[in-house]
């Protein structure tokens, strides 16, 4: 083979590797958080081709917004990124996606978002228009402030989740924003948890927010969210007798809730996170990163796939008239 040969083999596969890269920066892993738009439809049992068409338009908008937020940061922190040994493979970084073209691919993809949310239902612009500005926010001046950094991050979850109820037309309950919380500051935690305790194992300074936090004081946190989301995960599935779910079946899918809370807690147990940099030490923690914790724990998979199904299983029975309301 000659090297004209080889050269225009070689065109498409570097073709490819930019396609990839492209597709890469949009960091496509983390929009499993985004998931939780299809929460609202689920909780309310509204489970018809309206609702899951509204929800999937809502987790495409949160896709691209969050997407072009990722390319604003990438860009933003690109000289620090390559002197990072890990960052430095991301595509910005790495030198695979140029830095005009990722502005151009963030602000096509936020003024796509926000301006077809608008269109789609105001009520859908507001929830990604407050994502954006809180984004701009958090990244400014809260991912520096303790705690509220924390509350930043579940903020985020909070907004998805209404998104979802947003784009369907659901008048969400009290208990659902309540358990959403609960459930998005334990996440936001285990992750606080999960960074200060890799930085000190691999003998890095951590960043100047970990180190206003202390292992015993999310620990102490932890326990007081971890117990708000389980009480209030119970008191909504109780039933229609305390206004939460329309069938007080729903506390079958109780023990799904608890052994996931308590499997992402052991993943961010120090000493599973000892355990875990010392079989991949370059990459860390995985409870550092719940899309990842989603994608590549087995537990954790079934466990969220199972709490879906018994969820269906319980709404079709209530359909077909074959459980009540109450036990």
């Amino acid at each position: 083979m000659n090297n004209r040969h080889v050269e225009l083999l070689g065109k498409p596969i570097k073709a490819k590797k930019r396609i990839v890269a492209h597709i890469n920066a949009l960091r496509p892993r983390q929009w499993t958080k985004n998931l939780i738009v299809f929460a609202a439809p689920l909780f309310a049992f509204s489970i018809n081709f309206s609702s899951f068409s509204g929800s999937a338009f809502a987790f495409l908008a949160f896709c691209a917004a969050s997407s072009g937020f990722y390319l604003i940061n990438d860009i933003a922190d690109v000289e620090s990124d390559r002197q990072h040994p890990v960052k430095c493979k991301r595509p910005i970084a790495a030198g695979l996606v140029s830095v005009p073209i990722a502005i151009v691919m963030a602000v096509l993809l936020l003024g796509g978002s926000v301006s077809l949310s608008w269109m789609f239902s105001p009520a859908l612009g507001a929830v990604i228009s407050g994502y954006a500005i809180l984004q701009v926010a958090y990244n400014l001046c809260l991912k520096r402030m303790v705690i509220l950094d924390i509350c930043a991050i579940a903020m985020g979850f909070v907004l998805r989740a209404s998104a979802g109820a947003a784009a369907t037309r659901i008048i969400v309950s009290p208990w659902f924003v309540l358990c959403t919380a609960m459930l998005a500051l334990f996440l936001a935690i285990e992750k606080r948890k999960a960074e200060l305790r890799l930085a000190k194992l691999k003998g890095s300074k951590p960043r100047a927010v970990l180190q206003q936090y202390s292992l015993p004081l999310l620990q102490r946190m932890e326990s007081i969210v971890t117990t708000g989301a389980v009480v209030s995960y119970a008191l909504w599935s109780s039933g229609p007798v305390v206004r939460g779910a329309s069938t007080s079946w729903m506390l079958v899918t109780l023990p799904f809730v608890l052994y996931g809370i308590f499997r992402y807690q052991l993943l961010s147990d120090p000493q599973e996170i000892e355990n875990d940099v010392r079989s991949e030490f370059e990459r860390g923690g995985r409870s550092e990163r719940p899309e990842e914790v989603l994608l590549k724990d087995l537990p954790i998979l079934i466990t969220v796939v199972s709490w879906i199904l018994t969820c269906f299983a319980i709404l079709w029975l209530k359909h077909q008239g074959l459980i009540q309301t109450g036990f």
